[in-house]
């Protein structure tokens, strides 16, 4: 019954702290579509202004064509993408550089601030830009695709190589910049500072902050799909144009690390609701969860080895709750568990240019693994207790050795009278050992001694009496 406590407490705990941050991500929503709501009457020029931070995947590329609509719709003067980016997928940087290339509203990328990244698929989103500008402090470049963990045949490294190179090569030549040094930036592994992409003509500028930023854009000439254009950002109003909730939330989740919590949760709280059956709130942030974690897998090199060891390793733990003893099932299911966990993510093909190398953190596998052993004993050393403990057989004979109080009088044979014990009221006899002191009057204390039929035997606090048929101090469970 502790256990169950404890379970149904921290199940409860989870939901509301998922609940409150649902809720704080809704208000900032609602917060940030306030701010994009221009002043009514405002002929100032509008610049959107967008943040891409974390791996490149489906999520951004949504996000980057539904803010661009809404500029083209806003009649939007440029669109600043500010970035900071480690890589992504290569279908999903693709498919940002088209749209890109085909917007009539110029696009601006901002790699900032200082310390952020354009790396691998960020800087091709920087070259697709119609100005390309960094902050000092940042750095840009792409790195060779290595194989890690196998063998890879090197006339498929060198496809991988040369088609990534012509790609940059091509949006440098699109927007007027060095295709040279683009080429060498994904061949030869080069990551430049913002101050060697500009020597370099990788970038067009650097600007110290958004202000310098605007100064220098103001009067540029861009070329568009729709034609040239003349920037005019002197005087403009940002309007900051964020992700909505779902794709903040999604975006979120598709963080490697974030969605293994997320599918180690899921899996832990689906054991918890088969060891509460019925209780509920276990089970359905278990299938919550798992829901967002395979959302995320979606978007990320996800290795089926990984989940090929993780599946059965929770298979062992269930067995293992569900079965008397700590063995073989246990300690296997934890190996299992620990061995998919590192295994997760696709180590062993060679990540393309524009895709980081995505790992768990051993630190986050050893703390998640070390959680779920303590939940396995915690729950196999309950199991024990309780087999340790008599079998019941039925509500009665769980009262035998509680005391509590008469309601109506209380005789021997058929003098049946009302005991209160606890919260509950039964039918009770007076025990063998009241033969001298008959009836136990209204108020006076009794103890439970066992049972005859329907009714409970008692007798008076304190009476003495012969062994009864129900072991004394005996409460329920």
């Amino acid at each position: 019954m502790e256990n169950s406590r404890m379970i149904r407490t921290a199940a409860r705990t989870l939901v509301l702290i998922g609940l409150t941050l649902g809720l704080a991500l809704i208000q900032a929503d609602h917060a940030g579509a306030a701010t994009r709501a221009p002043t009514a009457g405002d002929r100032s020029p509008r610049i959107h202004l967008i943040e891409v931070t974390g791996v490149i995947n489906p999520l951004t590329t949504s996000y980057l064509q539904r803010a661009l609509a809404e500029a083209e719709r806003d009649s939007a003067e440029l669109v600043i993408m500010r970035l900071d980016t480690p890589g992504g997928l290569d279908a999903a940087m693709r498919e940002m550089t088209q749209v890109m290339l085909s917007s009539p509203v110029p696009v601006a990328v901002y790699v900032s601030p200082a310390g952020a990244r354009a790396a691998s698929a960020g800087m091709f989103l920087t070259l697709a830009a119609h100005v390309a500008a960094m902050a000092p402090g940042t750095n840009i470049g792409a790195a060779h695709p290595v194989a890690l963990g196998a063998e890879v045949d090197e006339t498929r490294m060198q496809k991988i190589a040369q088609d990534a190179a012509a790609m940059a090569r091509s949006l440098a030549a699109a927007r007027g910049r060095n295709p040279e040094w683009a080429e060498r930036a994904v061949l030869d592994s080069i990551s430049l500072t913002s101050a060697e992409a500009l020597q370099h003509g990788l970038i067009d500028l650097v600007a110290a902050d958004m202000d310098d930023l605007f100064v220098q854009l103001d009067g540029r000439l861009v070329n568009t799909v729709a034609g040239p254009v003349a920037l005019r950002t002197a005087g403009a109003q940002t309007v900051p144009a964020p992700m909505n909730f779902a794709e903040r939330l999604l975006h979120i989740v598709t963080d490697p690390n974030i969605a293994y919590l997320l599918l180690s949760l899921g899996a832990i709280a689906l054991v918890i609701e088969l060891q509460i059956p019925g209780f509920g709130l276990p089970g359905a942030v278990g299938v919550i969860s798992l829901a967002l974690a395979f959302v995320a897998f979606g978007s990320l090199p996800l290795n089926w080895a990984g989940i090929a060891l993780i599946a059965p390793g929770i298979l062992l733990i269930v067995v293992e709750v569900l079965s008397p003893g700590f063995g073989a099932p246990g300690l296997a299911g934890i190996a299992f568990f620990a061995l998919g966990s590192l295994m997760l993510y696709r180590p062993f093909t060679p990540p393309t240019p524009t895709m980081p190398v995505v790992a768990v953190s051993p630190w986050l596998v050893g703390g998640v693994t070390a959680s779920v052993t303590a939940f396995l004993f915690l729950a196999v050393g309950k199991g024990l207790r309780a087999q340790r403990l008599p079998v019941l057989s039925d509500a009665a004979q769980r009262l035998a050795g509680a005391e509590g109080f008469v309601r109506t009088e209380v005789g021997r044979a058929n003098a049946v009278g009302v005991v209160q014990i606890g919260s509950e009221t039964w039918s009770a006899i007076a025990d063998a050992a009241e033969d001298g002191a008959l009836p136990i009057r209204v108020g006076e204390r009794v103890a439970v001694v066992g049972v005859k039929g329907i009714a409970l035997r008692v007798r008076r606090v304190g009476t003495p009496g012969p062994d009864t048929d129900v072991k004394q101090g005996r409460t329920g469970g």
